[in-house]
């Protein structure tokens, strides 16, 4: 008789890394040309990490800052975790990011030299590890923002239009 080759245990998931995103920026795109990104670990506190776990983030007017040769998240908010009682985290405090050295200097370089912006533009759990993905990016200026809202209606009227064009 021949063996079978192993079968992977039921609810398993053996394709490469599991992600559950905790938060997205959507406005982000919006306010913003984005020009990079990468992605950064965070020193967060253990009612931090399980608030994460209810999704109660909002990165909406996050930024990050660099001060002192390490990476700052300012404005992120994570909601308190209600059984954490007297041992919960402040919902606003200013949280440090864990980037490679190379990527540090890249940064401090395009953000002093170019005036350009570090912004989050979604937060999630990788194996565990809590990841925030950002974003290099130059503000939009209020013609940008019109001018992109343009495209994007002429973009979706164009598929309403060979999807009409295909029904009949």
């Amino acid at each position: 008789m021949a063996k079978s080759p192993k079968q992977p245990e039921k609810g398993k998931d053996t394709k490469g890394p599991r992600e559950q995103i905790v938060a997205q920026n959507r406005a982000a795109s919006y306010h913003y040309h984005i020009l990079e990104k990468l992605e950064a670990g965070m020193v967060l506190l253990g009612t931090e990490v399980k608030s994460l776990r209810e999704s109660k983030a909002n990165l909406r007017d996050a930024y990050a800052i660099i001060r002192g040769g390490e990476v700052w998240l300012v404005n992120l908010h994570i909601g308190e975790y209600l059984p954490g009682g007297p041992f919960n985290h402040g919902p606003l405090r200013t949280r440090k990011l864990l980037v490679h050295r190379s990527e540090l200097n890249k940064l401090i370089g395009k953000t002093h030299q170019k005036g350009l912006t570090l912004i989050p533009t979604r937060m999630y759990f990788r194996n565990g590890r809590v990841k925030v993905e950002m974003a290099l990016a130059k503000g939009k200026q209020t013609w940008d923002k019109r001018e992109t809202e343009r495209r994007k209606a002429a973009d979706k009227e164009a598929r309403e239009a060979i999807a009409r064009s295909r029904k009949s």
